[in-house]
């Protein structure tokens, strides 16, 4: 599982933007692209999302300062059904924005750095592996030496069923120089240098699962942990065009991010899938491919697309749902709905979000907003953080 950091539709070559990323191109030519996938806008909610398969106003993560919300004893992540399932399991890269580390939420395995966006020194000078606090040494680059803990795993874990859970440095700011880079870099060429590093990296590993002899065994997803963020969003243009919003934002520039699984020999190759997807859609997906058993007594926003995956149809959803810090919305096939109301066709997205009034005689967005309004009233959006200090106190709906 490669979840990249901040990397929206822009910054990928095969979902319109203008950079060079012939790795993970290779991964949608090779398997399936899906085009509508959405996350939270922010780094944690989304992670938490993704690895709980619950909803924010569940799990009680609803913004960047509200991580002790989730506590190991409350809450079921992946890695803990995967390893019961006789997974071993492994998180290299960030873990800033969840409580406490990769160890304590039941991973096998783990390098975890502190806090977002580490490359050299400069960044941080200490990371953590498997529990012991380690020297960055001068001239390093974190993410060189993370995919090196990444490929010992699955070197190490190769005759045995593994999860490597894979959040990436890149492209999360600052954007500094890579290894790669050229001496006196603009900041406009240090992104694209970045963006073409994260391709690298990519592509490093995936030649590693064919040394190994492993590829045909192996699915790999790759996705981003929301849009592009500020130093970014001018030039991560959607087939010559500025999206709608970037990261932080309710709208698409926000949410909808890159999302490719490749599986030699079970993904059908060169396929766009238009279903709709959101990040709590990984739990239940990656738990019935594993063969793991859903947790007891856990609520579950959770869809699986491993048929889709497979080339098969599937149950394809409805609508998802997005939430943070106290907006939300849910969107189905064509028209968006907010919590404050606001009503969207996005037919023109992810350019562009067209105000639906509430007097419009078009009967199929009179149709979706109510649909819509149905669903949304079933999904009790956490109240927001105004001061960004966190939620103390607030307890999660079960």
């Amino acid at each position: 599982m490669i979840l990249s950091d901040d990397v929206g539709l822009g910054d990928v070559g095969c979902t319109g933007g203008p950079f060079k990323t012939p790795q993970i191109d290779s991964l949608a030519k090779g398997g399936m692209r899906f085009e509508f996938c959405y996350a939270t806008p922010l780094c944690g909610p989304s992670r938490c999302e993704l690895l709980t398969g619950r909803y924010p106003f569940r799990t009680g993560l609803i913004n960047n300062n509200s991580h002790q919300a989730i506590q190991p004893g409350r809450e079921v992540m992946i890695q803990s059904i995967l390893k019961k399932a006789g997974y071993v399991t492994c998180s290299v890269g960030k873990w800033g924005q969840m409580s406490f580390g990769p160890g304590e939420w039941g991973f096998d395995e783990y390098l975890v750095f502190p806090g977002s966006g580490r490359y050299w020194r400069a960044q941080t000078d200490v990371y953590n592996v498997n529990g012991t606090r380690t020297n960055l040494p001068a001239q390093t680059y974190l993410p060189d030496l993370m995919h090196d803990f990444a490929v010992h795993f699955i070197e190490h874990h190769k005759d045995e069923p593994f999860f490597l859970y894979y959040p990436m440095s890149h492209i999360h700011g600052p954007i500094v120089r890579t290894p790669d880079s050229s001496p006196g870099a603009t900041p406009d060429e240090l992104y694209r240098a970045n963006v073409e590093y994260m391709d690298k990296l990519v592509g490093k590993l995936v030649a590693e699962l064919e040394r190994l002899h492993l590829r045909e065994k192996t699915l790999i997803v790759f996705v981003g942990d929301n849009g592009t963020a500020r130093f970014g969003a001018t030039a991560a243009t959607v087939q010559g065009r500025n999206i709608s919003g970037m990261k932080g934002t309710m709208l698409e520039g926000g949410s909808r991010v890159p999302l490719i699984a490749n599986w030699p020999g079970t993904t059908p190759a060169g396929k766009v899938n238009h279903d709709l997807t959101d990040f709590s859609d990984f739990f239940a997906t990656f738990a019935e491919l594993g063969g793991a058993k859903l947790p007891e007594r856990v609520k579950l926003d959770s869809h699986s697309i491993a048929p889709q995956i497979k080339g098969e149809k599937g149950t394809p959803r409805e609508w998802v749902y997005v939430e943070l810090n106290g907006k939300s919305y849910v969107r189905d096939s064509r028209f968006k709905l907010t919590n404050s109301g606001g009503f969207f066709d996005l037919s023109e997205a992810p350019w562009k979000e067209t105000v639906v009034a509430e007097s419009s005689s078009d009967s199929a967005a009179a149709a979706s907003r109510k649909h819509l309004q149905e669903i949304l009233a079933q999904l009790p959006t956490a109240s927001g953080d105004p001061g960004g200090t966190g939620r103390k106190g607030r307890k999660k709906r079960l």
